[in-house]
């Protein structure tokens, strides 16, 4: 249910399901469950039900059983993610305000939107990606004309591609590594996700959700200090 988005940052990333099977552990502390895993050279695929999910092996800090949810982290209250050295505090399209206010108006914790705003634009209103991918969350035009959104208008662009996130999350919702999914599908579209029924096997995409979710668990863990 859409009412549950404000614990997202607590429960969503975090907490592994009560289901048989194990938990791989990622060196970022993230973990993801599965029934079972393949180590196939330098690369493992967690495997879950029909589908799997791809990874370097380097990326696996080990295993555990899948007895019961790791304690939850304290909610997040602020977020430390810095603003571009070029931005002034205050200013209205400075990227944290505009990631709070998306993520307040959304209902997502704030540090997972700066999170993927720092991933895929390094907080640039103005960056365009060889795919012609704009503005700081990098919508492709098609999405945002989807949204109604102008993607060079920076406030538009951090709105619209918070309620996008927002609906994968909601896509998601009911499967297991929820966030994890929406950050892949944020990347390579919900098509490539449900096609392998986890993150797609696609180096690019691995590595994004691994640098977005290392951003925001460093994000909450900064906030707890």
């Amino acid at each position: 249910m859409i009412g549950n988005f404000h614990n997202i940052g607590i429960v969503l990333l975090a907490a592994a399901p009560l289901l048989a099977g194990e938990n791989a552990i990622l060196t970022n502390g993230f973990r993801l469950h599965a029934d079972r895993h393949e180590i196939a050279g330098d690369r493992i695929k967690l495997i879950s039900g029909d589908g799997f999910t791809e990874l370097p092996l380097s990326q696996i800090a080990g295993f555990e059983e899948d007895y019961a949810p790791p304690p939850a982290p304290a909610p997040a209250t602020a977020q430390v993610t810095p603003a571009p050295a070029n931005v002034v505090p205050g200013n209205p399209l400075d990227p944290k305000l505009l990631a709070a206010e998306s993520a307040k108006h959304n209902n997502l914790p704030e540090a997972l939107i700066r999170s993927i705003m720092r991933a895929e634009s390094g907080f640039q209103p103005d960056a365009v990606s060889p795919k012609g991918a704009i503005g700081l969350m990098q919508l492709m035009p098609g999405t945002a004309q989807e949204l109604h959104a102008d993607p060079r208008n920076p406030k538009q662009n951090v709105e619209a591609g918070t309620a996008y996130l927002r609906s994968l999350l909601i896509k998601y919702e009911n499967q297991d590594n929820q966030v994890a999914r929406a950050v892949a599908a944020y990347n390579a579209g919900p098509g490539a996700v449900d096609r392998y029924n986890g993150i797609p096997p696609y180096r690019e995409t691995q590595d994004y959700v691994y640098r977005v979710l290392s951003e925001y668990k460093k994000s909450l863990s900064d906030t707890r200090r």
